[in-house]
């Protein structure tokens, strides 16, 4: 099977690269200039399969150029249907792995990534699990539906830790300590969850309702001083998250004496002339209220 893969982003890349790893031979096609110049789709290779690794937004413009309606259409994307696919491809789906892909830290092992699938008919999804099949035994057949769920589940995992990483690193600055240091704290915690529920591996001062760490903590993050977030992001963060944890474990008392310390914290930072808005007419930025 001659496999093409249209789109060289993080997600093709790394998918081109993995194929050669396996002794797949799969073409890598540059998606941006089929759009920008018509005469390019006519370089577009020939092939049993098609890949679209390519943003939601221009999935179904690249899709449209090309022409083949023997051959097989596949998508990867988390929430995009299959209907993307017009009738002139008959034989189509999605090959959805659940990963984050960077173009500078490119993925040999794909063995542990697990796949979605989904095809228009029997046939169609048995080729897919065999493309599947050369990087990884993990594969499940997903609808739309269950795909959205998970590429949502996905961000909450993903993409919103790490913005807890990055503000973990902006409370660590001004110190002598190291982001580093934190290092075996995240390997810990995301180690529990391949044995423990997430909701049984909680822990921290939200949890114990420890109003007196909550509130020193505020305090001191009301002292921060940082360009990458307001000092008002980060305690109400930090604030909101505390009201979560606590809701989830039903401290009714200690969700309202969050409240009291969130409006004294408020008041820290309105005193300080370190609100938003404050902030961000100080910066020469306009204020998102």
């Amino acid at each position: 099977m001659k496999i093409v893969i249209i789109g060289a982003g993080s997600v093709g890349t790394n998918l081109h690269h993995a194929l050669e790893l396996k002794g797949i031979k799969a073409e890598l096609v540059h998606a941006r200039p089929l759009t920008a110049d018509p005469s390019e789709v006519e370089k577009i290779p020939q092939g049993d399969c098609y890949i679209y690794p390519v943003a939601d937004h221009v999935l179904k413009e690249i899709v449209s150029l090309v022409h083949a309606p023997k051959a097989l259409h596949l998508h990867t994307s988390g929430t995009m249907p299959i209907e993307v696919f017009g009738e002139d491809k008959p034989h189509a789906g999605i090959l959805y792995f659940l990963q984050s892909f960077s173009k500078t830290a490119l993925i040999d092992d794909w063995s542990r990534i697990p796949c979605f699938v989904e095809g228009r008919n029997i046939d169609d999804v048995a080729a897919i699990y065999s493309i599947a099949q050369i990087l990884t035994s993990h594969i499940y057949e997903a609808k739309q539906h269950d795909r959205e769920r998970l590429h949502i589940a996905g961000v909450f995992a993903n993409n919103f830790t790490n913005l807890m990483f990055r503000m973990a690193a902006e409370v660590l600055k001004g110190t002598q300590i190291p982001f580093e240091a934190l290092l075996p704290l995240i390997d810990q915690t995301a180690a529990k969850v391949h044995t423990l529920a997430p909701k049984d591996s909680q822990t921290g001062p939200a949890k114990r309702g420890d109003m007196q760490v909550i509130a020193h903590h505020l305090e001191v993050l009301n002292e921060l001083q940082d360009e990458e977030f307001f000092a008002s992001d980060i305690q109400f963060t930090y604030m909101n998250m505390t009201q979560i944890i606590q809701t989830a474990t039903k401290q009714k008392d200690a969700q309202k004496s969050v409240v009291e310390i969130l409006g004294q914290a408020l008041e820290g930072l309105v005193s300080k002339g370190q609100s938003r808005p404050a902030q961000a007419r100080r910066r020469g930025r306009t204020p998102e209220l």
